[in-house]
């Protein structure tokens, strides 16, 4: 099964993380950006990977973990035009954007198709507690449902829970 991961930022490549080290090794990371020291608090990179782009350096450090991983990588910004086509081989998304139009974008786009989604909404903050699972249709959110990046801070402890418990998700929704 390939799971596409559509922004691999600290929902997304930790989540890449786990489900190589759960055996899932069939992946598709999509992302424009490059590593930035201000990622290295909470997201699956290093030092010396700083200005490279993401989803290299992800495939890379997956690699090292499995070495026989089929990861796939895209260095595409995803929008209305190449979101179907970027996806279309994948069984299952994650979906690991900061941006709210692009997380509603990859919701709309596979609304009507039978491929299940899993997002995050309210990873910002320390508290763990208010951490639940909410399902919508094919949508499996994590999160508190809450707490904004914007405004507060973004922790290592608990984007690591809400990337575990998605990657979870993934592996009780669809991987066999």
């Amino acid at each position: 099964m390939r799971v596409g991961i559509a922004g691999v930022g600290g929902i997304g490549s930790n989540v890449a993380m786990h489900l190589v080290r759960a055996g899932c090794i069939t992946q598709k990371l999509v992302d424009f950006d490059r590593v930035e020291l201000s990622n290295l608090n909470r997201q699956f990179y290093f030092i010396d990977q700083l200005g490279q782009y993401k989803v290299d350096m992800l495939r890379e450090n997956l690699l090292r973990i499995n070495p026989d991983a089929a990861i796939e990588t895209a260095r595409v910004r995803l929008v209305p035009e190449n979101m179907l086509d970027t996806f279309r081989d994948c069984r299952i998304l994650v979906e690991g954007f900061d941006d709210q139009e692009a997380k509603k974008l990859l919701v709309e786009t596979f609304a009507d198709l039978d491929v299940p989604i899993v997002s995050a909404s309210g990873i910002a903050g320390r508290e763990l507690e208010g951490i639940r699972v909410h399902r919508l249709g094919r949508c499996i959110i994590i999160g508190d449902f809450q707490t904004d990046f914007r405004g507060n801070g973004l922790y290592a402890p608990k984007i690591a829970v809400i990337a575990a418990m998605m990657a979870d998700c993934v592996i009780k929704t669809g991987y066999r």
